[in-house]
């Protein structure tokens, strides 16, 4: 973190926002559909992150953005994996229920697909004595 403050240190807010590329908006939203992100408050309502709650909230940027997840699959993830999960896919951990990105899911789909296509053209040359 480029703020200059030690790994330990707590994080406004914006500096969160800064760090992980999202809206202190979005971090407000994430806050009110995850029980588990719980920023130390204080008599003003500012909030301060704390290094766990950055990783934690890491995590499910992770979930949401680079996974594809709902809030409620995120919500279900963070359930049935626990926080210490999410937190370890801040630092580039796979999740336990990794099935692939949807980028991955959708080239294994594609490639089956394209098996199948060869499949019924072998079948259709067969059946017709046609090459195309």
């Amino acid at each position: 973190m480029s703020s200059g403050k030690s790994d330990s240190a707590f994080r406004t807010i914006s500096e969160v926002a800064e760090t992980l590329g999202v809206k202190p908006h979005v971090l407000r939203f994430w806050e009110s559909k995850f029980d588990e992100i719980q920023p130390v408050k204080r008599a003003a309502g500012r909030r301060y992150y704390r290094p766990e709650d950055v990783a934690l909230i890491a995590g499910i940027k992770h979930l949401l953005h680079e996974q594809g997840m709902t809030i409620k699959g995120a919500q279900k993830h963070l359930k049935e994996n626990g926080v210490s999960d999410v937190r370890g896919l801040a630092a580039g951990e796979k999740p336990k229920t990794d099935k692939g990105t949807p980028n991955e899911l959708g080239l294994n789909r594609r490639s089956k697909l394209e098996a199948a296509r060869q499949n019924l053209l072998q079948a259709r040359i067969l059946l017709t004595g046609e090459d195309n």
